[in-house]
Formats: C-alpha cells, sequence, structure tokens
C-alpha cells in the first residue's frame, strides 16, 4: 500500500524558499501515480498549489504561477516542490496526495481527485 512522507517545510522569512519532498516508504516509485501538492491555511479550506500527471504535464494554481515549481526525479521515487519568493500567504500546511490512473490523465488541482495522503509538512512565512 502507498504510503507518503512530506518533508522540507521550516519556517522562512518573506522572499525566501524552500524545497518541498515527497517520496512514498517501502522505496516503491511514484511513476505510477499523479501527484498533487495541496495547502490548507489555518481557518481555510484544502486547495491545490501544483500537481505534475505521470507524462510529466504540469499545472498551478494562480497564487503559485512563476514562484512555485513541481518535478519528479529520474528515478521516480521522489516529487519536488521548489517554492520561491514566499508569501506570508503562503503559510500552511503542505500535503502530497496520489492519485491512480493512465498516462493520459491530466495534472489535478481538485483535492477530491487524489486517494493517497500524506501527512503534511508545515511553512510558515514569516519576518
Amino acid at each position: 500500500q502507498l504510503q507518503l512522507v512530506e518533508s522540507g517545510g521550516g519556517l522562512v522569512q518573506p522572499g525566501g524558499s524552500l524545497r518541498l519532498s515527497c517520496a512514498a516508504l517501502s522505496g516503491l516509485t511514484l511513476d505510477a501515480y499523479r501527484i498533487g501538492w495541496l495547502r490548507q491555511a489555518p481557518g481555510k479550506e484544502r486547495e491545490g498549489v501544483s500537481s505534475i500527471s505521470r507524462s510529466g504535464l504540469t499545472t498551478y494554481a494562480d497564487s503559485a504561477k512563476g514562484r512555485f515549481t513541481i518535478s519528479r526525479d529520474n528515478a521516480k521515487t521522489t516529487v519536488y516542490l521548489q517554492m520561491n519568493s514566499l508569501k506570508p500567504e503562503d503559510t500552511g500546511v503542505y500535503y502530497c496526495a496520489a492519485a491512480r490512473g493512465g498516462l493520459t490523465r491530466a495534472p489535478s488541482l481538485s483535492p477530491e481527485r487524489y486517494d493517497t495522503w500524506g501527512q503534511g509538512t508545515q511553512v510558515t512565512v514569516s519576518s
């Protein structure tokens, strides 16, 4: 059974950068899954930030475009979210999530598309 673990969160000043990682436990690869990064800010609903399809197509929330980059490593074991020019409104718990599907399935920012979730990693952007 797929289990996901996130890492890389922390406290960063506005304008700073973080790279989040999402890996599967037990050495499983992620190439059979669409992977999404979603976040939940205090008092708000969970929202999609970025997603990458099995074929490598990507999509971003408007708030993330131009600042965040999602990618897979060549070994297909890890999905990264590089976050630059961070803002206080980026603060929240960031989750990676996986969804099974064919190679033609598009990336998705919708939380309901995903059926396996990690525990989340806290990102705090504050001076």
